[in-house]
């Protein structure tokens, strides 16, 4: 249609260019003479209403909708000066309509950023309300009505007002990482076939681990001493007046005598459930990188080569091996400074085996 109405457009320009040369009377004989043939064009239609393309209607629309009611009814057409009208409106009518489809109905959405920030302070205080989100967000700097908070969080399934004063299990463990320890026993056999159990401990917030002792028979009294030898260690570290909880299994290896022994240090013991590994997955996750990168590589002879080993893979682990938890730092080791460019340019990084080769340390050259 839009070709169409551009070459009606241009034609009609052309005629209008024609009458340029034309005095006033030969307009008026053209004028006299196209109306008597729309005369005759009337009286060959007979009853029938003539057809308009819409082209035809834009431009007649275009063209006529400037004129005043009164010189629209003295000029002879083939419509009523009413209908030609109602085409200017219509015209008009799309014109507007298109321009707002182009338009995006009201308020402009919330950008992403923002979005992702309020579900993760949400996601991460699951106390907190919108208003106390809208709050935070007001303290960094971010303008972002109350209405707008509730909506995101009501869209995605969050309760704007929660009443969530319950604390989840991971929550616990993460908001108190500094003041637990975790304790379990993993078990191995040697090439002899004599099973060996290795009661290891780990602290929560710096994830250090300590190989506590090695035995065949994990005794009642083994055990108390073990525990013993653990207070002392953390108290030469400097650990013992920050560890207030240690998480253990329902193991019958650990006796009552043990718990008395923690208490008196001021660490309550707090035991999982029932076949309930979750509840001490930190320990659990570390019993299975044991495994993975030590036990399963490793042909362990007797209990003295087990405590050799483990003694060499709890100094690799605790000041070597990066962690994710801890941003890629080990637990001894902080993250050395960025190097510089024209250090990169001259790296020389030397390997050290452990454990035959077991186990690989990189370094700088000295």
């Amino acid at each position: 249609m839009l070709v169409r109405f551009a070459y009606l457009a241009v034609s009609q320009a052309f005629a209008a260019m024609r009458l340029l040369p034309m005095g006033g009377r030969e307009k008026d004989v053209e004028i006299l003479a196209l109306r008597h043939q729309l005369t005759v064009l009337r009286r060959q239609l007979g009853g029938e209403r003539p057809r308009f393309r819409p082209e035809d209607r834009v431009f007649l629309a275009a063209l006529l909708s400037g004129l005043p009611r009164q010189a629209l009814r003295r000029i002879r057409l083939l419509v009523s000066p009413d209908t030609v009208l109602r085409w200017h409106r219509d015209l008009i009518k799309r014109r507007h309509a298109r321009a707002s489809a182009r338009r995006r109905p009201g308020r402009p959405r919330t950008v992403v950023s923002i979005r992702r920030l309020v579900l993760r302070l949400a996601r991460e205080n699951p106390s907190w309300g919108y208003r106390r989100i809208h709050g935070e967000l007001a303290l960094l700097g971010l303008r972002v009505a109350p209405s707008t908070v509730w909506e995101i969080l009501r869209t995605e399934g969050i309760d704007p007002a929660p009443e969530r004063s319950s604390v989840t299990w991971p929550d616990f463990l993460r908001s108190q990482a500094e003041a637990i320890m975790a304790m379990d026993f993993i078990e191995t056999v040697t090439l002899t076939g004599k099973r060996q159990y290795i009661l290891a401990a780990i602290h929560h917030a710096s994830r250090r681990i300590r190989i506590v002792g090695t035995t065949a028979h994990p005794t009642h009294a083994w055990v108390a001493q073990a525990v013993r030898n653990l207070l002392m260690d953390l108290e030469d570290a400097g650990q013992l007046a920050t560890v207030r909880f240690l998480i253990r299994d329902r193991d019958a290896k650990y006796p009552a005598l043990m718990d008395q022994i923690l208490q008196s240090s001021g660490i309550a013991t707090v035991l999982t459930g029932v076949q309930v590994p979750r509840m001490n997955a930190v320990m659990e996750r570390w019993a299975r990188t044991l495994r993975a990168e030590l036990l399963d590589r490793t042909l362990v002879w007797n209990e003295a080569h087990l405590r050799r080993v483990l003694l060499v893979y709890e100094r690799d682990y605790n000041q070597h091996r990066p962690h994710r938890s801890l941003a890629g730092a080990a637990p001894l080791r902080a993250i050395p400074a960025r190097l510089e460019p024209h250090q990169v340019e001259r790296l020389d990084i030397r390997r050290r085996d452990r454990l035959g080769g077991v186990l690989h340390e990189y370094r700088h050259a000295a």
